[in-house]
């Protein structure tokens, strides 16, 4: 792996020790790449592995924070035991970034928690929807005013195909680069998408700015082909965690993953220094919330 990832000595969702290089290194913009560390499914389970699950124009079978099976087109046992398997892997990744990580223990909001059972490389979508292409990770319609984005994924492809990642530079770089092309935050517009309910709330400048690093950064084809990117294979049976808002990365192929979203206060990261909304208040020299 490359210099881009910290590979972890884990091999189980509930680790006896943490150590704060590890913090240290996710906090820094690096992947935690856990080779060993597997969430296996149940010998019933292997039938949700079918794409014909997932219900027409969505993109993902997700769990939401209320517990609610959202996506799927099945039975009502099938949807039983989608449910359950997406909540089984939702309480394995919790429990292994606040064992690994405990400064983050009880300061979490769990999100959605998804299972992607399509190929990557079969969708079809415009350039800003494309995951393929190179970006950090913000959301159009809710502002979250610096709240970090951590991710878990693993893969649980059955027919050994790797989940394939492009990997970035550094958010700081992206930051230099993409920021002077970023269009002005203007307060009433944030007011009119907020009052027309295009947005949950109120979008802060850092939304604003988080938004225009990820579109500038997907638009621009010769970004895409010349930035200095790792491409990295994660087999079946690995897990890996970031932060996606810090991140730069976009996946090329892979089939069959489970992804937990859980979001984090900038104030209860180990460094709140090097989160993005401290590098773009540095870049910008003023307060963006």
């Amino acid at each position: 792996m490359s210099g881009r990832i910290l590979e972890m000595p884990v091999n189980d969702w509930q680790w006896g020790h943490s150590d704060p290089a590890w913090a240290a290194a996710l906090e820094a913009g690096k992947v935690l790449y856990f080779p060993q560390l597997p969430f296996r499914l149940q010998p019933q389970e292997q039938a949700l592995l079918d794409p014909q699950l997932l219900a027409p124009k969505v993109r993902n079978i997700s769990l939401d924070g209320a517990g609610e099976l959202k996506g799927a087109q099945a039975e009502a046992d099938t949807h039983r035991a989608l449910t359950e398997m997406v909540g089984r892997f939702r309480h394995q990744a919790q429990s292994l970034v606040e064992s690994l990580l405990p400064r983050y223990r009880g300061a979490l909001r769990v999100a959605a928690t998804s299972y992607r059972p399509m190929p990557v490389d079969s969708r079809r979508q415009s350039w800003r929807a494309d995951d393929r292409r190179m970006h950090v990770d913000a959301f159009p319609s809710r502002p979250n005013y610096g709240e970090r984005i951590l991710r878990v994924f693993t893969n649980i492809n059955p027919h050994g195909e790797p989940r394939v990642w492009r990997l970035g530079e550094r958010f700081d770089d992206v930051v230099r680069t993409m920021l002077p092309r970023a269009k002005r935050y203007v307060a009433w517009q944030a007011g009119v998408l907020d009052s027309l309910g295009i947005t949950k709330s109120r979008r802060s400048e850092y939304d604003h700015l988080m938004l225009q690093l990820h579109d500038q950064m997907k638009s621009d084809l010769t970004y895409q082909q010349q930035v200095d990117e790792q491409r990295v294979a994660f087999p079946p049976g690995s897990v890996w965690v970031c932060f996606s808002d810090q991140v730069s990365h976009g996946v090329l192929s892979g089939q069959y993953m489970l992804e937990q979203t859980l979001h984090l206060a900038v104030e209860n990261q180990y460094d709140p220094g090097t989160s993005p909304l401290a590098v773009l208040q540095r870049h910008t020299g003023r307060a963006l919330i």
